[in-house]
């Protein structure tokens, strides 16, 4: 017979010791550190140790841990109902619909609502094809939009994510994403053909037909890709293509989505209206909650107990996303998110010319990426250096890219100007301290 563990005060090192004895491996993290406590911007680990959180658990608690009215929110939802699945309707679960509808662009008017952004995903494939009556879907190289099969089926950001789990979801064509500092050949300043659908116009001349084609599926701002902003007319590209040839335009908002940009959706900057949006992460601000929007006319295909949840839409996570909106249009984060992007963007301008690795410098609000290169080599391992170095120092932040040679800076928008300028100065002694190194 098992017996429970007793709870004793443990070091970081030991409590990684009994994870790795009871909780599967196949978790990838980004740190060693061992999370016993968290508020606003700072986790306290179990070595009693203090870091300022610039990852925000993957640009989920955006409005930062434990902020108080979430809390309220929830301790009051928890003491009146936790659950009821689709055996009842519940009141929380209509108010939480309103407020999306309310906030995503115009025509988003019906949600389905799930526990993650890989459920999101899922949701969307399968009304796009069944509102439709087509097959095929169209996703980007780079892309992440989760690592359930449908989602996987999608994503094409790292082989690792695919060995040796296959096959996937037949119908699925990838084109490339316009990430024109990897890999577009034309000079600053000048059109790119990716962004203005040469690949597209490729892919439906020798080998799709558009005509069979559901849905094209795009992240706003490529997230574990990279954290790329796409060019100018990207976005109103796709959204041509959707027009011309009755295909629906499907934005994957799970990471660049709830201000993090510094509107509340990427797709704002670009005044697109995606036919479906896949809202998750930051939507709870650290609950499981995600959320798949779309119009009437294309959430209207699926009839009902065609597709379902137990824990999808849960009262005591629709609450925190209540208060996470109202938390995010009361204290202006959307305006925060933006004025403190240009802040970081404007003090990161001096980098390229104070650190031979940094190679570029993109993002848009709280959503920034740093790419370092060795010449034309990614530099992979200097990341991780810096990385490592500044948890050291007191700061913890995430890799992303194809190559991981990404730098990704997405604190709270609840940030204080000085754990920011903190957080920034860290970063900066490491990169210096990685330099000498080289």
């Amino acid at each position: 017979m098992k017996t429970a563990v007793a709870q004793t005060h443990m070091t970081d090192k030991e409590w990684r010791g009994r994870d790795a004895e009871a909780v599967s491996q196949v978790y990838s993290r980004y740190s060693e550190l061992v999370i016993v406590e968290a508020e606003g911007t700072h986790l306290h680990t179990a070595d009693g140790r203090d870091v300022l959180d610039f990852g925000c658990g993957i640009a989920v608690t955006s409005v930062g841990h434990r902020h108080p009215r979430v809390v309220q929110a929830v301790h009051e939802q928890v003491d009146k109902l936790w659950h009821t699945s689709t055996t009842a309707y519940h009141t929380k679960i209509v108010e939480t619909a309103e407020r999306l509808v309310a906030i995503t662009p115009d025509g988003l008017d019906r949600v389905f609502f799930g526990n993650s952004g890989a459920e999101a995903v899922e949701a969307a494939l399968k009304v796009a094809r069944r509102s439709t009556g087509r097959t095929d879907i169209i996703a980007f190289e780079g892309s992440f939009h989760g690592r359930t099969y449908g989602a996987l089926s999608l994503t094409a950001s790292k082989s690792k994510y695919h060995r040796g789990v296959g096959p996937f979801l037949p119908g699925v064509h990838h084109t490339p994403y316009p990430y024109c500092f990897r890999t577009c050949s034309h000079a600053p300043g000048e059109p790119c053909p990716i962004a203005a659908g040469k690949y597209l116009d490729d892919m439906f001349d020798l080998w799709v037909d558009p005509e069979s084609v559901a849905a094209i599926v795009v992240e706003p701002i490529l997230g574990e890709g990279g954290y790329v902003v796409p060019p100018e007319g990207f976005l109103q590209t796709l959204r041509s293509y959707c027009d011309r040839y009755g295909m629906l335009l499907v934005a994957d908002e799970v990471q660049s989505g709830m201000g993090r940009t510094g509107k509340m959706f990427a797709v704002d900057h670009d005044a697109v209206k995606p036919d479906i949006m896949c809202v998750a992460k930051a939507l709870g601000d650290g609950l499981p909650i995600s959320a798949m929007v779309a119009r009437h006319e294309v959430m209207e295909a699926w009839h009902a107990g065609e597709h379902g949840t137990t824990y999808g839409g849960n009262p005591v996570a629709c609450a925190a996303a209540l208060a996470v909106m109202d938390v995010i249009e009361d204290e202006h984060l959307l305006d925060r998110s933006a004025r403190l992007g240009t802040q970081i963007m404007e003090r990161l301008a001096t980098w390229k010319d104070r650190y031979a690795h940094v190679a570029d410098i993109r993002g848009r609000g709280l959503m920034i990426g740093v790419e370092f290169m060795e010449g034309a080599t990614p530099a992979t391992a200097f990341v991780e250096g810096v990385r490592s170095d500044a948890i050291e120092r007191g700061v913890l932040t995430l890799a992303c890219g194809r190559d991981e040679n990404v730098i990704r800076l997405v604190p709270p928008m609840t940030i204080s100007d000085a754990d920011l300028d903190a957080g920034l100065s860290m970063l900066e002694a490491s990169i210096e301290a990685m330099e000498r190194k080289s």
